[in-house]
């Protein structure tokens, strides 16, 4: 059951696309209290009470004891005190064991405040503006109310089976040379690729949609060249348009009023990676199909995957908040500066980047109606993403293009998947990557993974290691570092050996790892789980915080600390332990209910198998060098059970939006014993 509350005069989001009427009774899951800015929905929380979601987020899978901040920010520091990232996901499930569980859908693409526990420790409490819609979903378990949310907002996106492959991006492939060499390193050492990325090096002096003659003199060619061998070349998209004289995207967008404008129509002058910029008024219907167009000329020349970035916007500073900044700054010139005001510099400098004031000062025209960019600030990432989504919709309407964005909003997973931002390479985000997949799967975000290996600082053997092990559970496995780290192509390392083994283990999952993606999307099912979700009735599995359900059969038990030998497991039910070196080197052992210490060697994959259950594993030739090379491939079979036990296998073409009907799923039968 889903009941409706309309608050003000909301803006359609885009979230819901389902049909769902206002309910007539009043509002009895929480307390409501009208503020002066917008409205407070509060509830008590049992001891025993657990909530999960709101997609991106800091901290563990279960988000009590922290206030949460829907606020979409470009911030690369992602530590605990964090309270927004790049997101709004305003979706959470209130779970109960004396009472009736619940979810709870914000529709607000404003500021939204989720206090969970964090002022008193027994309170819930969410605080939205004036303006907004908010759903209350109840089920018979939280799987059936995640289903339901699910349904209401829409199917989610549907990458090519390429993008399922093995990927490679740094910030600081600066042309065709290093993508070479790239390739040749990976295929020369017998290591899977299926994708390289192109981070803004590649672009003209940082301008969307240009490419830089001297650095990629052939493009087309270059990516030609490289789907030979079964890589395909991605690069990235940034959210603001350069302003220069004779760049046609500036120009085109000036004169048709593309841009988003300050409140005296003069367009919105903010700064990125080329200097001062305007930003596309993407939620405008117009301007959308305008820059969703530009994809076309990459694409012309063999592109087929994209990244969206910078999109929340992120803003440097902005024209008119520098100058204030820097008059303020040449007033101190020769001041003896205290404790207060060196501080105080220190804050104006600092403030200058993704400042409140610059995203009050500007505006969007939502097809005649004039909004100010605060009022929607979240939605700015969905709509850049939409607008790609949109436009390879006309360009190439039967053929699936890979799209992911860096910023989003409930309902962008229609359209594309995300990455989760700029990471560190710290163990503690190795174990966030863990608890965020659950988080963004309930928000139908089901193309998603982490920076293996962490974007910022330099990523170590082991942790690197640790990483892929836990990224070939992960639909998005990338490999993803800043300009000035260490290199972290898996080929600079000692061990190449076993990065080539499990490696190639992802590829040897894929037949499983596709089918589960694919009946999560078309089912409006979750890929991940948390393993309360399977096991609603086990407290011990309810504190379960570092194990993973991925798809109907693994659970995954990522090790996540550094010189760790192996680690503790829970097992709601007895299951089938699996050790994987390689493909070829594999053992299995039943291992009963409880509480376990599970030795994990540094250069082995282990995961569990519920029991009933069982999975495919692709024949791989030893000369497999991407997910074209599984085409016809025979399977091996994991399973665990008492006699025959039945998998449902999905296959498709893995670029056609001509999806297998239901009724023509593979159901294979194999010895559970």
């Amino acid at each position: 059951m889903i009941c409706k509350y309309v608050f003000g005069s909301p803006i359609e989001t885009g979230a819901v696309v389902a049909q769902i009427q206002e309910s007539a009774e009043d509002l009895s899951w929480m307390e409501l209290e009208k503020t002066k800015g917008g409205i407070r929905l509060s509830c008590r929380m049992e001891d025993s009470d657990v909530v999960y979601g709101l997609g991106e987020q800091m901290r563990g899978m279960n988000k009590r004891g922290f206030t949460y901040v829907s606020d979409a920010l470009d911030d690369a520091i992602h530590t605990e005190s964090r309270h927004s990232l790049y997101g709004g996901h305003n979706f959470l499930i209130l779970s109960r064991r004396e009472q009736s569980s619940f979810g709870i859908f914000v529709d607000d693409p404003g500021r939204v405040a989720f206090d969970v526990g964090e002022t008193q420790m027994d309170r819930l409490e969410v605080t939205a503006g004036p303006d907004c819609v908010v759903y209350f979903i109840v089920g018979e378990s939280v799987k059936d109310i995640a289903k339901q949310f699910r349904r209401m907002i829409g199917r989610s996106y549907i990458p090519p089976k390429w993008a399922f492959g093995y990927q490679q991006s740094r910030w600081g492939y600066i042309n065709e040379a290093d993508v070479r060499e790239v390739v040749r390193r990976h295929h020369g050492q017998g290591i899977p690729l299926d994708a390289v990325y192109l981070d803004i090096d590649y672009m003209e002096d940082y301008k969307d949609f240009t490419v830089d003659k001297e650095k990629f003199p052939d493009l087309a060619g270059l990516a030609g060249e490289m789907k030979e061998e079964g890589v395909h070349l991605v690069p990235i998209i940034d959210a603001g348009v350069k302003i220069e004289e004779g760049y046609p995207v500036y120009e085109e967008g000036i004169e048709e009023g593309y841009f988003c404008k300050e409140e005296d129509g003069e367009a919105f002058v903010g700064a990125v990676w080329p200097g001062k910029v305007h930003f596309p008024d993407v939620l405008n219907s117009r301007a959308r199909e305008w820059f969703g167009g530009k994809y076309r000329g990459l694409m012309e020349q063999g592109i087929d995957g994209f990244w969206n970035d910078m999109n929340e916007p992120a803003i440097f500073y902005s024209e008119k908040n520098l100058e204030r900044v820097m008059d303020e700054i040449l007033a101190m010139r020769g001041e003896n500066l205290d404790l207060h005001a060196f501080f105080h510099m220190k804050d104006i400098l600092l403030g200058l980047s993704n400042n409140p004031e610059d995203y009050r000062s500007f505006y969007h025209d939502l097809d005649g109606v004039k909004v100010r960019h605060d009022r929607v600030h979240n939605l700015y990432g969905f709509y850049m993403t939409r607008a790609a989504a949109e436009a390879f919709g006309r360009i190439a309407p039967d053929k699936r293009t890979l799209l992911f964005s860096r910023s989003s909003y409930i309902g962008m997973h229609r359209y594309g998947g995300i990455w989760t931002g700029d990471n560190m390479s710290w163990w503690s985000h190795l174990l966030l990557s863990v608890q965020q997949m659950p988080s963004l799967n309930l928000c139908g975000i089901l193309y998603t993974g982490s920076d293996i290996g962490g974007f910022g600082g330099d990523a170590t053997e082991d942790l690197l290691l640790r990483w892929l092990e836990f990224a070939i559970f992960t639909p998005l496995m990338r490999n993803h570092a800043a300009l000035g780290t260490r290199e972290q192509e898996v080929y600079q390392f000692s061990h190449v050996e076993a990065f080539r083994r499990i490696i190639r283990i992802r590829y040897g999952l894929l037949p499983y790892l596709y089918s589960e993606y694919m009946k999560a999307a078309l089912e409006d099912e979750l890929y991940f789980r948390p393993l309360a979700f399977d096991y609603p009735e086990d407290a011990h599995a309810v504190k379960v915080e570092d194990q993973l359900m991925v798809g109907e059969s693994i659970m995954a038990a990522p090790v996540y600390v550094q010189n760790a030998t192996g680690r503790y497991v829970y097992l709601p039910e007895d299951m089938l332990l699996v050790r994987m070196r390689s493909l070829k080197e594999r053992t299995c052992e039943v291992m009963a209910r409880g509480h376990h210490y599970v030795e994990m060697a540094l250069d082995e994959v282990v995961f569990f198998v519920k029991k009933g259950h069982a999975l495919p594993l692709a024949v791989l030739d030893d000369d497999l060098l991407s997910t074209a090379d599984l085409e016809g491939a025979a399977y091996e079979w994991i399973s665990f059970g008492d006699g025959p036990v039945e998998y449902v296998l999905y296959e498709d073409d893995g670029i056609s939006k001509e999806y297998t009907p239901r009724e023509d799923w593979k159901r294979m039968t194999v010895d559970g014993r």
